[in-house]
């Protein structure tokens, strides 16, 4: 059968190929672009109070409190009651409020859209409490949450005619804008989103633009904001660096062992956070006290064990990373693997029980993996640094070119030197966590899903 320009010869012509990128060329995308560049500065603003607010909170409750209550110091056991107080006041939001807290830290990281504007409250409420009160969890993903809520709920006010398209752009620009002011840098938000949301094809560029203007304007915040209260920018970034040396044959071997162990691991922590998520949502309210008595335990535990306060098993890691790295010498083995273990099990408490994201705990345990191996023969700090916290972020979180991008900015130009060390790493961790995965329906192509 012959073809001609209008379709098969003696059939019905066949329909010109619509242009991907004729969205761009319309006056509503340009509205679009100013309306998220004017949504990234209130967004980041609204970010950096809500992270400059947990970490105002979280002296006041593991320092001062204790002074006020009349002790010299914070005694071994005060995790044990405040963490039983979080988790009262957790599991009563979740029950509670619109929105149940917002996202299941247990299941990753996934987007859903942005949240309705009365779900933010229980949103904003959970997160604060889990993360001000050292609960093993980041806060990334109440950002996402509430930059993409709050930047939809907005335009929705201005134009309740607004088509839901534009208005899930919008709130894409806005969690887009609160991620990357966090994460210190607006190209690893839009790998971060780009690989979360499934985004391919020509409308990639169109979808992540409007959230690079937002995210570009709203570091404006994030920058003065920590100028002028000198509070600081809150942004993952780590310090005082040494330049690394070029890898080594070793450590290319080590590569394929931290790889093969980050998978190991996150599997283990994935499976016992649903496992325990499987309980906690039987028995919301009680069954997240007793997951905040474990994590105060493990707290108290490990303080007692190591004479090091409690703080360093508690919170995300995001802070502890840089004096993990730079204070390395002052851990023995020892210590650095009950650290591990302490808050790889507070860590699965927190996730199936509590409100926040995945990401920063699972870079501080890599890490901490990574220094350990570190003292062993044919592998040097940075690199086992880099290498763990690529692979334990891949085989927790699926999305392989974040993961070795996070870690190449991390370390800045140390982390370019090791980059093909880290890329090795997080390859085979990301093929370990998906091989012993069993596939789910959710895994599946559509036609596999819904067979004719």
């Amino acid at each position: 059968m012959s073809v001609g320009p209008a379709g098969p010869v003696g059939g019905t012509p066949t329909a010109a190929p619509q242009d991907p990128y004729a969205l761009v060329r319309t006056r509503g995308y340009l509205k679009l672009l100013l309306v998220a560049g004017a949504i990234g500065f209130p967004v980041c603003a609204v970010a950096f109070g809500f992270l400059a607010l947990v970490h105002e909170l979280e002296p006041l409750i593991y320092q001062d409190l204790p002074r006020a209550l009349g002790f010299a110091g914070t005694p071994l056991w005060w995790p044990v009651p405040m963490l039983l107080v979080a988790g009262l006041l957790v599991g009563l939001t979740v029950r509670h409020l619109p929105g149940g807290g917002g996202h299941e830290p247990a299941d990753g990281l996934a987007l859903k859209g942005a949240p309705p504007l009365s779900a933010l409250p229980g949103v904003f409420l959970a997160a604060l409490t889990s993360l001000s009160f050292g609960l093993v969890l980041g806060p990334e993903a109440p950002l996402i949450a509430l930059g993409g809520g709050l930047a939809a709920g907005a335009v929705r006010l201005l134009n309740r005619n607004l088509p839901d398209r534009a208005a899930a752009a919008v709130g894409a620009a806005g969690s887009f804008a609160a991620i990357s002011a966090l994460l210190g840098s607006p190209l690893l938000g839009a790998f971060l989103l780009m690989e979360v949301s499934g985004l391919g094809g020509p409308m990639l560029g169109i979808v992540l633009v409007p959230g690079l203007l937002a995210s570009g304007l709203g570091a404006l915040i994030f920058t003065g904001l920590g100028d002028w209260t000198g509070l600081g920018t809150y942004s993952l970034a780590l310090h005082d660096i040494p330049r690394a040396a070029g890898p080594t044959i070793p450590e290319f071997g080590w590569a394929l062992v931290i790889g093969l162990a980050a998978g190991f691991a996150a599997i283990g922590v994935r499976h016992l956070a649903l496992y325990l998520k499987g309980h906690v949502v039987r028995h919301r309210v009680p069954a997240t006290v007793v997951m905040g008595l474990v994590v105060g335990v493990l707290a108290m535990a490990f303080a007692a064990a190591t004479g090091k306060p409690a703080s360093e098993m508690l919170y995300s890691g995001q802070s502890a990373l840089g004096s993990l790295f730079r204070d390395s010498a002052g851990y023995t083995v020892g210590a650095l693997l009950l650290l591990i273990l302490c808050k790889g099990l507070a860590y699965c408490a927190s996730l199936s029980a509590f409100r926040g994201g995945p990401i920063f705990p699972a870079l501080f345990l890599g890490a901490a993996g990574g220094v350990v191996l570190s003292h062993l023969p044919g592998l040097s700090l940075t690199a086992g640094f880099a290498m763990g916290v690529g692979a334990m972020c891949v085989a927790m979180l699926r999305l392989p070119m974040t993961s070795v991008l996070l870690a190449t900015l991390l370390l800045g130009e140390s982390g370019l030197t090791v980059m093909p060390l880290v890329i090795v790493a997080v390859v085979v961790a990301y093929v370990v966590a998906l091989r012993l995965t069993p596939a789910t329906a959710a895994d599946l192509p559509s036609a596999a899903r819904h067979p004719a």
